[in-house]
């Protein structure tokens, strides 16, 4: 995914106010949505969390998640807290210090956060809704009750975004589920818990099954009625809603799930009649029998031995589980070379190409191919797979091909380089190798990716289309981090010479002192010392500051080269460095003034 994806989660589970009940879930969901959502195979978002925050930090934290973007963003604000309605009908979302009494002052509004969604220059914006809705706070009362749907989705559904492309709205119900009675917020017993909505969406995007057209990619439709089916299963009494008004299917994540589909044959009645027998003999005899099932050339059949076998290694006694096991063992994939390193290669030379055996019987050597970067592509062959390398990006390159089975997954790692056919000082010759192919498919000169799905011997290739994430390989360029590095080692000697010519200074003053008429502070202060260490600490300082700059914009103008690792301590790094650097110069600086103004009257 190519867009900038960012994520706010907002999790609220304890509360000032006596009235409103401790929630169990939200820490726990807000630390699994992140995990799934930052995942890069699966969300690849830059994802926030805010927990337990009051109302003026909700505020600010929202309005400045969605300030500031552009048009290629894509935003998912997630909350996890009590959703309370006013008596005139509005929806606030309560925070840390909320009072049910006040909601207008100390809880946060919803047409605050459809506001700051109209305005926002992000592309697409998602607001995701797990929430106990309360009736409103009656005056002079303290008992408040349920009073009919909140209707959520109408909050979010007057106003049209002003700029952007669209926006959604997955809320987890529109019914009061909680009720104030008395000063506590008590439960009805035919609520769900708010764990219900949040983790049918972190379950739906982990496995890939919200995946519900096997495309490869989660759409905000699929991951919508996947957890409709799932909330409603689990708890009738509430129904998820969804309003939205977007341009074309907005793609919330990849799906891990392998797109192999292979609709398995049933397999002969006696063999199943053979595998429930209560004579161990018997059953071994049928697990024989599927793993000579499992290597058939007809796939339908090996995968019905295969779901077979699978059932009998879980349940059957150690004795048969162990024999299923190792029968299954042998369709796991198994690429040889997992590892492709095509070395120096001239740019723009003709794409080159390595081989890949796929080993093991029929089942085990259908696959899908997916590509991880935009310079590989892969090709069938009647062995494995053949693939290939765009010579056109320069640079080192790294990155990865996923094999998807149907019981497993496997990983070929490439390694490259490619170099400019004429570099300084020497001429990178194209290396000996077969040419390109010039029966190529149309779609592999234009640099996209494609995906194979291999067969068994002499069955066609048949091509795919599953998604490809936009993960970057981890670069190995450490010039940014090392910068950044540097400057803080700079930073602490800056500190360190200015604590040490203020040492020798408070000396050398002192000695000025017991001199009285006879002496002056300029030979004092070189007999000590003073200066030589005040003009380090001015060197270094400035010095720590232009190693930081540097490393930041190299970090800037080149981000494809770090990971986030590197590029997470490079910001750190260089922001400690620069909160040490500049007040150890403005402290030298104006000892230094001192000590010309002054030194003349001493």
């Amino acid at each position: 995914m190519t867009d900038s994806r960012h994520a706010l989660i907002i999790a609220n589970d304890r509360y000032t106010d006596q009235g409103l009940k401790k929630l169990r879930a939200p820490a726990q969901d807000a630390a699994a949505l992140e995990k799934v959502l930052h995942d890069p195979q699966i969300g690849d978002f830059e994802v926030q969390v805010v927990h337990n925050a009051s109302a003026d930090v909700m505020r600010r934290r929202i309005q400045g998640f969605f300030n500031d973007r552009r048009r290629a963003d894509t935003l998912l604000l997630h909350f996890s807290c009590h959703g309370l309605k006013s008596e005139s009908g509005e929806l606030y979302f309560a925070a840390s210090d909320t009072e049910p009494p006040l909601l207008a002052a100390t809880a946060v509004p919803s047409q605050f956060v459809r506001s700051c969604m109209s305005v926002t220059r992000a592309g697409r914006s998602v607001l995701f809704l797990d929430c106990c809705y309360g009736g409103a706070f009656s005056r002079g009362s303290s008992s408040v009750r349920a009073s009919g749907d909140v209707n959520v989705l109408e909050s979010f559904a007057k106003d049209e975004p002003v700029s952007g492309r669209g926006w959604a709205v997955i809320t987890a119900s529109d019914s009061m589920e909680y009720a104030f009675e008395g000063s506590r917020l008590a439960d009805d017993s035919s609520a769900p818990r708010p764990s219900v909505f949040t983790h049918a969406v972190v379950d739906g995007l982990e496995t890939g099954e919200a995946d519900l057209d096997a495309d490869g990619k989660v759409s905000l439709d699929d991951l919508y009625e996947y957890v409709y089916r799932q909330v409603q299963e689990q708890n009738p009494h509430q129904t998820p809603k969804k309003a939205a008004d977007l341009h074309g299917e907005l793609h919330l994540a990849h799906s891990r799930r392998g797109r192999i589909k292979i609709v398995a044959d049933d397999s002969p009645p006696r063999l199943q009649t053979a595998l429930k027998s209560d004579d161990v003999l018997t059953r071994q005899g049928a697990v024989l029998e599927l793993q000579k099932r499992l290597q058939h050339t007809e796939l339908p059949v090996a995968e019905g031995a295969r779901q077979h076998l699978e059932e009998v290694a879980r349940n059957d006694i150690q004795q048969i589980a162990v024999m299923a096991s190792d029968a299954l063992g042998k369709i796991r994939l198994a690429p040889s070379p997992d590892h492709l390193d095509f070395g120096l290669v001239p740019k723009g030379s003709a794409p080159r190409k390595q081989s890949v055996t796929m080993h093991g019987p029929p089942l085990a050597r259908h696959c899908v191919a997916q590509p991880k970067e935009s310079w590989l592509r892969v090709d069938p062959t009647g062995s494995g797979l053949e693939v290939h390398v765009d010579t056109a990006a320069e640079g080192r390159l790294s990155g990865d091909i996923v094999l998807k089975g149907v019981a497993d997954e496997s990983v070929i790692h490439v390694d490259a380089e490619v170099a400019p056919a004429y570099g300084p000082g020497r001429r990178t010759e194209p290396e000996p190798g077969p040419a390109h192919d010039s029966t190529t498919p149309p779609h592999e000169a234009d640099g996209k990716r494609q995906t194979v799905v291999i067969g068994p011997p002499g069955a066609p290739p048949r091509p795919e289309q599953p998604p490809v994430s936009a993960t970057r390989a981890p670069r190995t360029d450490r010039r940014a981090p090392s910068l950044a590095g540097a400057a803080l080692a700079l930073a602490v000697a800056a500190i360190g010479t200015l604590v040490l010519a203020m040492q020798r200074a408070v000396v050398a003053i002192v000695e000025r002192g017991e001199e009285g008429v006879h002496g002056t502070i300029e030979d004092n202060v070189r007999e000590y010392g003073a200066l030589t260490p005040l003009i380090v600490c001015l060197v270094t300082g400035a010095a720590a500051l232009v190693a930081g700059a540097v490393a930041r914009h190299d970090l800037e103008t080149r981000q494809e080269h770090y990971t986030r690792q590197a590029a997470s301590s490079t910001q750190t790094l260089t922001s400690v460095a620069k909160g040490l650097a500049i007040p150890a110069l403005v402290l030298a600086v104006l000892a230094g003034i001192a000590y010309l103004v002054g030194s003349p009257h001493w």
